[in-house]
């Protein structure tokens, strides 16, 4: 089996309003494969993220995205892996790998969620 297929358990702050926008923009995409992916809510799941090998500060900070397989993907590859699930959003997902966009694009999203958290620690 593929990473590309199989459910996907997403990792988001639900106490962010831009990532529950987001959630509800990609669920409105996905359509019919909305079956293939489990939004999990991390407030207050600390100790259940660290069962899984997720640590809470860095859930906080990175999207974490867990396979079919069991394999915890973040930041990034979280994104992409998660982009490449929908139609409209395969050549999103294919833009954000490009080695010149990835580092940029991470870079530009660790500065972003800093500014957030910033107001919340």
């Amino acid at each position: 089996m593929s990473i590309f297929s199989g459910k996907l358990t997403v990792f988001y702050d639900g106490a962010c309003s831009v990532c529950i926008r987001d959630r509800r923009w990609y669920e409105k995409l996905e359509g019919k494969t909305g079956d293939s992916v489990e939004w999990l809510d991390i407030t207050g799941r600390d100790d259940e993220l660290r069962q899984q090998g997720i640590d809470p500060d860095k859930a906080l900070r990175e999207l974490h995205v867990k396979d079919a397989q069991g394999r915890v993907h973040r930041e990034m590859d979280a994104y992409i892996l998660l982009m490449s699930r929908v139609t409209l959003l395969k050549p999103l997902a294919w833009l954000i790998a490009l080695p010149v966009i990835r580092p940029t694009l991470a870079w530009l999203y660790h500065r972003w969620v800093a500014r957030r958290l910033g107001s919340r620690i």
